[in-house]
Order: C-alpha cells, then sequence, then structure tokens
C-alpha cells in the first residue's frame, strides 16, 4: 500500500522564511527549490512569489506573479516541492509543442480538469526537473 505524501507548512503562525523551508524539505531539496525561486525572481523571468496561509487548505502556499498574472502556485511536501500550473483547454495545443518530457506531456493530456483549468502538476525533488519546469513557466508566463 502505497503511503500518501504529506503536504508540509500546516502552522499558520510560522511564515515559511529559508529555514523553516530547508528544515522542511532537507539540504538537497532545499537547495533545488532555491536554485528553481533564484531563476524565477531573476530578471529574465521576473516573477514574485506571495507566500500566503491558505484556510481552505489549511497549508502556506506560495503564488508567483507575473505582473498581475498568477503563473504558478508552489507548495512543499514531505521529499519534494510540488509546482502548479492551471491552463485552459485553447492552451493545449501549445503544451504539445513545447520540448519537456513525453511523460509530462501524457500526464497533462490525463489530468481531470478542476472547473475549467487543467492542472499541470511537478513534484520536484531533483535539479534535472528544472529545465522542463522553467520551460513551463516561460510558456505560461508568455500566454495572453
Amino acid at each position: 500500500m502505497m503511503v500518501e505524501p504529506q503536504m508540509l507548512l500546516k502552522d499558520p503562525g510560522v511564515f515559511p522564511s529559508n529555514e523553516v523551508l530547508r528544515e522542511s524539505l532537507g539540504d538537497d531539496i532545499y537547495k533545488v527549490l532555491e536554485s528553481f525561486v533564484e531563476t524565477i525572481t531573476s530578471e529574465e523571468y521576473g516573477l514574485v512569489p506571495e507566500w500566503r496561509f491558505y484556510n481552505d487548505g489549511k497549508a502556506w502556499l506560495c503564488k508567483a506573479v507575473y505582473k498581475k498574472k498568477t503563473v504558478l502556485w508552489l507548495s512543499v511536501w514531505e521529499g519534494f516541492f510540488r509546482v502548479s500550473f492551471f491552463f485552459t483547454e485553447k492552451h493545449l495545443e501549445g503544451i504539445t509543442a513545447l520540448e519537456i518530457s513525453e511523460t509530462i506531456k501524457d500526464e497533462f493530456a490525463k489530468a481531470k480538469p478542476v472547473g475549467r483549468l487543467i492542472p499541470m502538476i511537478f513534484d520536484v525533488c531533483k535539479k534535472e526537473q528544472l529545465d522542463d519546469l522553467l520551460t513551463v513557466v516561460r510558456h505560461k508566463k508568455s500566454l495572453k
């Protein structure tokens, strides 16, 4: 029987500072997260991360925005961090054209829509996963 991964950062009183994130993820995964955040907040990407405690999920989530547009959501889990994107049906073709792993495209094609949005979810624990992830970040940021 597979154990469901546990979402972390459940205490509304504990802001997810770098120390808290490092403690939650461990050094190796924290370094991957740190690298990802440094990249998306660089001048090239220009995303602004906003951590907030959301009562509906009873956890801290990070929304990364470009100007006023939400590009991605980030959550912290036991053993990985999750980056979620939400696309509409009209973006499906653009996704299939991206140079990302076929596995990601296949999972996205099978994803159950949330209302009118189709989720694309990355569970990240290795630096090697960042290339595909950043390709999707650039794509999502470029959409009108």
